[in-house]
């Protein structure tokens, strides 16, 4: 409301001035005009030249205004305009910005600013919503599906149990999908975390080893953990989520006796865990989008993730003050490196 008082005041300043300039130029023209003896005197004597000079002033003055009000005026017209199309639903919308009209300059520049933010919220809603829903419906078929296998009386009792197992794992993955998506979605609405404690950084990222040890052992994964005792404070159920995703991860990706790296160390400033692999690697391509909700790059893993893993990780790292790098080479494996300052 300020803005656009200071708007209607130069603007009401401009047209005061305008026709001030002009009534003086006009009596100036008149003088002049009088001097070179162009206006005669007869007419000098019956008629008074103040009234024609504040009138042909008046005149000119309006006209003026009129183009100058018109300058000012047509931004704001496009404003009202574009306003009404945000209202209705159309983000897409931009108004022409012109530098030379100093606050009205700025306030087009906002309001594109904010048009092309809403737009930005807008387009990741609809994938989001787009994208969840697929994620959602793909195990929900399936789990209605091998139900209704089920109910046949043809089976043997192992195709009943493998049935029962494939739905089992199905409704783990609804459970583990719907739980990243509330966590993620709370953590995006953060700004800081709360509820920090101290706690030993090492020994937790070995229990997240750990919860992967049918897994690794089952595929005869080397394994080598190298981790300096490393006392941190902050909240330390939301940090878990960092480890066991880019622990499972490693393992996922990597091969039949593969090797998986996990190292910790401790600087002056930061705290520094890499974990590495030699699997599956990605391609650079792949690599711009891993941190995309519900992106999986790999499609032979699709079944057994939902692409909220990476993304949820780099939030909790954002919020911790860190940053989180990645570096992959296609069947060469992939080293990600976590950094939090102290």
């Amino acid at each position: 409301m300020n803005r656009f008082k200071t708007l209607r005041n130069k603007a009401t300043l401009l047209v005061i001035a305008i026709m001030a300039v002009s009534a003086l130029l006009t009596g100036a023209a008149l003088i002049f005009l009088i001097h070179i003896g162009a206006i005669p005197t007869a007419f000098r004597a019956r008629v008074s030249l103040i009234p024609i000079t504040v009138c042909v002033g008046s005149l000119i003055g309006a006209v003026l205004a009129a183009f100058a009000m018109r300058y000012f005026i047509k931004p704001l017209d496009e404003l009202v305009a574009a306003t009404k199309k945000i209202a209705e639903g159309d983000f897409s919308v931009r108004v022409t910005e012109r530098k030379s009209l100093g606050e009205i300059a700025t306030l087009v520049r906002n309001f594109n600013s904010m048009a092309q933010e809403l737009e930005g919220t807008e387009m990741f809603r609809s994938d989001f919503v787009n994208n969840f829903s697929h994620e959602f419906k793909t195990p929900i078929v399936s789990i209605r599906g091998f139900a209704k296998q089920l109910k046949s009386d043809a089976l043997s009792e192992d195709e009943r149990r493998k049935y029962a197992e494939i739905i089992a794992d199905e409704c783990e993955r609804l459970s583990n999908m719907s739980t990243n998506v509330l966590l993620l979605s709370k953590l995006q609405n953060l700004e800081l975390i709360t509820d920090k404690s101290a706690y030993s950084l090492d020994e937790q990222i070995r229990r997240s080893v750990l919860l992967f040890a049918k897994d690794w052992e089952a595929k005869n994964i080397d394994l080598d953990i190298d981790l300096e005792e490393i006392d941190y404070t902050g909240n330390e159920e939301i940090m878990s989520h960092v480890w066991v995703n880019l622990i499972g991860n490693a393992v996922k990706y990597t091969p039949e006796g593969g090797r998986i790296s996990v190292r910790a160390i401790k600087k002056a400033d930061e705290i520094i865990v890499r974990v590495s692999d030699n699997g599956i690697g990605m391609s650079r391509a792949v690599m711009e989008r891993i941190f995309d909700k519900f992106y999986q790059g790999d499609g032979s893993h699709t079944g057994s993730g939902n692409g909220l893993g990476l993304p949820l990780v780099k939030r909790i790292i954002e919020l911790c003050g860190g940053r989180l790098t990645v570096e992959s080479e296609l069947g060469a494996g992939s080293e990600f490196s976590v950094y939090i300052p102290l």
